[in-house]
């Protein structure tokens, strides 16, 4: 019987492009994020020698969360071995004194407590199955802050903190734990933090070549298909003209 992994934030980006790839390589999918008709899409583009599950789900709602996974059925609850946690967003940048209650509690809500939610909701399965993979997709902005992004330069620290502890809390149930933390990456993230603002979120990737969703799909399978003694603790993945969080490549 295929393992399965289960990815968050599912719908476009990082997730769908890691669905994609991991669906090649004869995993089956569960996929969870708000948008089911994006998610149907996507399923229905995948080798039909697949299974796929679709779980409609914001991860902030954790009662929503908690019963999607709970109905799983039983045989892709005893064969799940990853969980992507990959669902989350900034939302607005400006100084912290003019910022927004609303994006503050929607990126706390999702980054952080979304993370949790599903997390508290999946380890169980995998601590039953005496073995398991998780991987939470921070951010350069876990690694450094930089002019307005405070808030969301929070949340992925916190997510880099609970990547470490999660690792220490379940080294002895056979479960690894590991930390993707991105640099620019041109997906719907500008879009979203810019409110649907297309020429703003456009200009954040003008004059150079940053990551696409594919080369974090790529390295999820680097992280997963090493041997079973080996942990990629955390990874920072940064396109070539990105020398940290706000230092590109003079434009030509």
């Amino acid at each position: 019987m295929a393992s399965f992994i289960l990815i968050t934030g599912a719908s476009s980006g990082f997730g769908a492009a890691t669905a994609k790839l991991f669906a090649s390589k004869g995993y089956g999918l569960v996929l969870m994020a708000r948008r089911k008709d994006k998610l149907e899409d996507l399923v229905q583009d995948l080798s039909e020698h697949i299974e796929a599950h679709i779980l409609v789900a914001d991860v902030r709602d954790e009662e929503v969360v908690r019963s999607a996974i709970n109905s799983l059925p039983e045989h892709v609850k005893t064969s799940l071995s990853i969980l992507v946690n990959n669902a989350g967003l900034a939302v607005g940048k400006g100084p912290i004194d003019s910022g927004l209650i609303e994006d503050w509690d929607r990126m706390i809500d999702t980054n952080v407590k979304g993370l949790l939610y599903v997390s508290r909701a999946v380890i169980p399965l995998l601590k039953a199955n005496n073995k398991g993979h998780i991987i939470n997709i921070a951010s350069i902005a876990g690694k450094e802050v930089y002019p307005g992004g405070n808030v969301y330069c929070a949340t992925k620290h916190a997510v880099d903190a609970l990547s470490r502890a999660m690792r220490i809390d379940l080294i002895n149930h056979n479960i690894k734990v590991s930390n993707l933390a991105p640099g620019a990456a041109e997906t719907e993230f500008s879009i979203v933090r810019f409110k649907g603002n297309e020429a703003q979120a456009k200009s954040v990737y003008d004059g150079y070549s940053p990551l696409v969703a594919q080369d974090i799909a790529e390295t999820l399978w680097f992280m997963c298909s090493r041997p079973e003694h080996v942990n990629v603790n955390d990874i920072t993945l940064m396109a070539s003209a990105q020398a940290s969080a706000a230092v590109f490549a003079e434009k030509e």
